[in-house]
């Protein structure tokens, strides 16, 4: 099937998100089941932590929790918090007063006091220091910062959403988080699935990107997939997640030349080849379960999925005696994700 510029554009326009180039797209009843957390979540004025993989969309996520929430008129702002010092990250959340320390020749306002009304997204929150922990406990728990080198307390209104990629629990565990500002973010916790776990999803997400990376090279169509460049899609873990798979289709759409036949390669490793080490890396770790792409011939992939998510569900509950909550733990679901599966295979019993 040959996709036109027309609907490149439609999906452009379809897809944006109000903050970023990026859209939030997904139909599979696992991502669904977060998106309709964060839902129901968005409009409660608690902190919140958003969870996941690298490359699985959580900035994506946590904006989303703003612009669904009564604070979408306000400011959206976001630190990355691996990337400044201590010192640097002190006074670009907190701000600080002229003459604090050498070099500051006037006032600084921080990113505390420009998202009042708003919401701050505190990427990579774990890499911050016991110091600013220490900090974010006050404005999380009073609505009060000091800037640097200042001594009045400032009141500020600030939905404050943390973003990370590491085990908090367990850094709270090692002494490495302060485990009371934990319990303050943890209000609720947002879990952004891997793609991996979301496999309804790969292939409308590439189709996607090779849309937007057709339209930045100026050709007329995208021709669609062979059967051989699917199974690449369909079979690889993608560690990376959905920055990943953008890299790959369009890194392997750039690629081609021509832009008239389906594409018949993905280009999954852009090393492959150069280093030595490369060539004597050990093979890539298949998802569980997949078969190899010789094996599938014309098999129906999706319905080959939906046995195997059947077959899981059911031993699931077997083994925990139709507890559902129970059932969900065991496979590493929440109770949501494990219901909406239920529910997509006809599984839920009949009222």
């Amino acid at each position: 099937m040959i996709f036109t510029a027309t609907l490149i554009s439609f999906f452009d326009n379809v897809f944006r998100e109000m903050d970023s180039s990026q859209p939030i797209l997904g139909e599979d009843p696992v991502f669904l089941a977060a998106l309709e957390h964060v839902s129901r979540l968005a409009p409660i004025e608690r902190p919140c932590l958003v969870i996941g993989e690298r490359g699985s969309g959580k900035e994506l996520i946590a904006s989303r929790l703003h612009y669904l929430s009564r604070r979408w008129g306000g400011p959206l702002v976001k630190v990355n918090c691996a990337a400044l010092t201590e010192s640097l990250l002190d006074t670009e959340l907190f701000g600080h007063e002229a003459g604090a320390f050498t070099g500051a020749a006037k006032r600084h306002v921080g990113r505390f006091e420009r998202a009042h009304g708003g919401t701050i997204i505190l990427d990579e929150i774990a890499t911050a220091s016991p110091m600013v922990q220490e900090k974010l406990l006050r404005v999380v728990e009073y609505g009060e910062i000091e800037r640097v080198g200042g001594s009045d307390v400032i009141e500020v209104d600030t939905r404050v959403i943390g973003v990370t990629n590491e085990n908090l629990r367990e850094r709270a565990h090692q002494g490495t988080f302060r485990a009371d500002l934990l319990d303050r973010l943890a209000f609720d916790v947002i879990a952004v699935p891997p793609l991996r776990n979301r496999p309804d999803d790969i292939l409308p997400l590439a189709e996607q990107f090779a849309l937007e990376m057709t339209k930045r090279l100026s050709r007329s169509v995208f021709a669609g997939f062979t059967a051989t460049a699917t199974r690449q899609l369909m079979t690889h873990s993608w560690p990376g997640n959905v920055r990943e798979l953008r890299n790959a289709v369009e890194r392997s759409l750039y690629l081609s030349e021509d832009d008239q036949t389906p594409l018949a390669h993905i280009t999954l490793d852009p090393f492959d080849g150069i280093w030595s080490e490369t060539n004597n890396k050990q093979p890539e770790t298949k998802a569980a379960n997949i078969p190899e792409p010789e094996q599938i011939g014309t098999m129906d992939f999706k319905s080959q999925v939906a046995s195997f998510e059947i077959k899981l569900l059911e031993q699931a509950l077997r083994q925990t005696a139709n507890n559902q909550t129970e059932a969900a733990k065991t496979l590493g679901l929440n109770y949501h994700q494990f219901r909406r599966l239920l529910d997509k295979h006809h599984l839920l019993p009949a009222k």
